[in-house]
């Protein structure tokens, strides 16, 4: 089994959202085949600091908004992986962790590979430090044209 690289995205909600609202989102991404779910779970810190956790397809809660998500959703995370992920949550705030095959990138996974070449590491960068940095970049530009 030949995988395309795969990640994994923690969503932040305050309070104990389900995040339900993003599951057609979600589902769009996997009809395209830009990804493919191999886990999905929700983890709860509640108020008094006490976390929970399920697979999103043994929520009732949510289960209609996520049944157009098609993948497996089952065990890829493991405990640990959920216990360290729950610790970075604050009091009253929950998380969606997905697990997925960016199968957009496949054929370059199989490009690398091929030329005996390995990814050594990746970061996500958030959205705020990106536009952050380009506003910096574009003051910089205009500091220097002047």
């Amino acid at each position: 089994m030949s995988l395309a690289p795969v990640e994994y995205v923690v969503i932040g909600f305050p309070g104990n959202q389900l995040g339900a609202d993003i599951a057609p989102a979600i589902a769009v991404l996997v009809e395209q085949g830009t990804v493919n779910i191999l886990d999905l779970v929700h983890v709860r810190r509640d108020v008094d600091g006490q976390v929970t956790w399920s697979e999103y397809d043994d929520l009732e809660e949510v289960a209609d908004a996520f049944a157009d998500v098609e993948g497996e959703a089952g065990g890829l995370l493991t405990n640990e992986d959920i216990e360290e992920i729950a610790a970075s949550l604050a009091a009253d705030t929950s998380a969606l962790v997905i697990v997925w095959e960016d199968r957009w990138a496949s054929e370059f996974g199989r490009a690398i590979r091929a030329a005996g070449g390995r990814l050594v590491t990746g970061r996500r960068i958030a959205p705020e430090v990106v536009e952050a940095a380009l506003a910096d970049l574009g003051g910089a530009d205009e500091e220097a044209g002047s």
